[in-house]
């Protein structure tokens, strides 16, 4: 019913429309029931830009047009608001129904601002029409909502023509298409191979056919410990008919499922079926990883790519398992995220009713579980990371921080700085650089601060002075950066202008460098605290939208220039405590310490020694021996 609606919904809208030329936004949502159900924002030519469900669809509506309520990009920006036409609505009973009309909707529609699940590439699975004639195994790229029963995906041809190999091998299945079945008129090489009985031309029957058929659907879920005693028991029937032949095949099956069973790695004690999502992101880009565990063991996975994706991650999470699930894949016992969903509950009804048994979406938070959670997650970054469109998605992030940063030009040498003390002891400075949105560490340096103690102001002067000397020498290790990024706010960012500008370097315009300073809100605090950015000629900073790729770069520079500056302070402290008493005795440097120590072995010794035995070190003189003895003897 509620989808009869949804088809209505294009032409008998539930609000009124407005004219292209004059949008009265507060008019459409004045317009919207304060009831459960489903949204459909419209451009000005009618076409479905987003579809969204929501408790009270008024208040959701409304919360897109309010100052801060969505951040979302196309939000934030005013895309929505520019593009906006009209508002179609189908109020629901439930959030079940609001959530399977939305899954319809977007498959369906295909609006521009939903996430839209897309493989990174179509990879091979194989299909059994349970409700054909004599069902039969076949290799396709595209799962449809068709009521067919699809399996794999397999990563290579290879693999799944092996399986399907496999199947003809030791299931009698037919290999021929409809057609083929309906048309010929003579057994085919299949049949006189024994490995077809043949249905086209003769009569079979039709229980033993369906027999086979539920055989190869549990082999390929993944059951086939359930397999074994199927086929164990049919050998024991037809030898007892004395159907020796027909046995001797079955039991070559069995045992090439004992075969094929040893050969699997265990993954998960409870031998139950799941399915694994892992979730990778690095700002607005998302990658979306899915484990199939079946029976405990790890049978393979399959990845998605998104972009431009400003979500939350449960958000993104949600919109996934709907539409992961709704394109008729199968419903394993447990259904493993990586996010607590808001609609978890409703999602586990549906997906129960959809598969007819009870199934439990999870988020795990220790043991077995939890470590499947890792594994997806490293599945998913790696997946990331070997993308081929990584380039294009980091070439993106810079030129959405360019238009955000309202820079002269693309920044695509950035270099970040970051001061790293205790109590003015040890001070460092360290800088990073990132090459169009990569990091390059050989372009990493670190300094140790000479000029002053306690003072991050001034250290900031003293480095970028530094760094932007040699610059001036023409080496090209140092050359020019597009942008340079400070960590902290309007005083670190002023002392790198000045130290920038005293050194004569062109600041801002078409052919200078431009400076920003990154840091958290000071009255939040904690991770969770939003970043500002602050630029040199505007009074209030920047917020950052979270989730963007502009923010994930600035972080991702900032995390990295925090990180080495820290470590180097670490390494200067380290090097600090390991003073040793001899550091205390005039004439004695580090050679001599070292020669000392590595002589006589410890400190102990060296003071128990007397004056001719300290004098016959190599390196040692009578005078400094002396003075070694007097100085433990005080």
């Amino acid at each position: 019913m509620a989808e009869e609606e949804a088809d209505q919904a294009n032409g008998a809208a539930s609000t009124t429309s407005q004219s292209d030329t004059d949008v009265d936004i507060e008019d459409l949502i004045s317009r919207v029931p304060a009831e459960p159900g489903v949204y459909l924002m419209k451009d000005r030519r009618g076409k479905v830009i987003y579809v969204g469900k929501a408790k009270n669809l008024r208040a959701r509506v409304r919360q897109y047009f309010r100052p801060g309520g969505d951040e979302r990009f196309f939000v934030a920006a005013g895309f929505l608001r520019r593009a906006l036409g009209d508002i179609d609505t189908v109020v629901v009973d439930s959030e079940k129904e609001a959530l399977l009309l939305e899954n319809h909707l977007v498959k369906k529609h295909q609006p521009r601002f939903n996430i839209k699940l897309r493989d990174d590439k179509q990879f091979l699975v194989l299909r059994i029409d349970p409700t054909a004639e004599y069902p039969r195994v076949e290799v396709v790229r595209n799962i449809k909502d068709d009521g067919a029963r699809y399996f794999g995906p397999y990563h290579s041809a290879t693999s799944c023509r092996e399986t399907l190999r496999f199947l003809n091998r030791h299931f009698q299945l037919r290999t021929c298409t409809d057609h083929v079945l309906r048309t010929r008129k003579r057994v085919c090489l299949q049949y006189q191979i024994k490995r077809c009985p043949g249905p086209c031309v003769y009569e079979i029957d039709r229980d033993d056919y369906a027999s086979q058929v539920k055989d190869v659907m549990l082999f390929l879920s993944g059951k086939k410990e359930d397999v074994l005693p199927r086929l164990r028991e049919r050998m024991a029937a037809r030898a007892a008919n004395e159907e020796y032949e027909a046995a001797a095949q079955i039991r070559d099956a069995v045992t090439a499922i004992e075969k094929a069973l040893s050969k699997q790695h265990i993954v998960q004690e409870d031998f139950v079926d799941q399915d694994v999502f892992g979730l990778y992101r690095e700002g607005d880009a998302v990658e979306v990883v899915v484990l199939f565990i079946r029976q405990g063991k790890l049978m393979g996975r399959r990845t998605f790519y998104a972009r431009e994706q400003e979500l939350p991650d449960d958000e993104v999470v949600t919109a996934f398992v709907q539409q992961y699930y709704g394109l008729g894949t199968f419903i394993p016992d447990e259904v493993l995220v990586p996010a607590e969903l808001e609609s978890s509950d409703v999602i586990a009804e549906w997906l129960g009713v959809t598969r007819g048994k009870k199934v439990r979406l999870v988020r795990p938070q220790r043991g077995q579980r939890r470590r499947l959670m890792e594994l997806a997650h490293k599945n998913a970054s790696a997946s990331f990371a070997s993308r081929s469109r990584r380039d294009e998605d980091a070439a993106a992030a810079l030129e959405k921080l360019q238009r955000r940063l309202s820079l002269r030009k693309l920044p695509r040498r950035i270099e970040c700085y970051d001061i790293a003390h205790i109590q003015g002891a040890s001070t460092v400075g360290s800088m990073v650089v990132f090459q169009d949105g990569m990091p390059d560490k050989s372009s990493y340096r670190k300094f140790k601060v000479k000029s002053v103690t306690n003072d991050d102001f001034a250290s900031m002067y003293e480095v970028l002075s530094r760094r932007f000397r040699r610059a001036a020498t023409g080496d090209e290790r140092w050359q020019l950066p597009d942008l340079v990024v400070i960590d902290g706010g309007k005083g670190q960012l002023a002392s790198a202008v000045a130290a920038v500008t005293d050194l004569g370097v062109t600041v801002g315009g078409e052919s200078g460098i431009e400076l920003v300073g990154l840091a958290k809100e000071r009255e939040l605090a904690g991770e969770d605290a939003p970043d500002r950015v602050y630029l040199r000629n505007a009074k209030d900073a920047i917020r950052l939208r979270p989730n963007t790729a502009e923010l994930y770069v600035l972080a991702r520079l900032r995390d990295e220039a925090h990180r080495f500056a820290n470590t180097f302070h670490r390494e200067r402290r380290r090097k600090g405590s390991l003073r040793s008493a001899l550091d205390d005795i005039a004439g004695i440097g580090p050679k001599r310490r070292s020669v000392l120590l590595r002589h006589f072995g410890s400190v102990k010794a060296i003071k128990a020694a007397s004056v001719d035995d300290l004098a016959a070190v190599d390196g040692m003189t009578s005078k400094a021996a002396e003075a070694v003895h007097d100085y433990f003897r005080r």
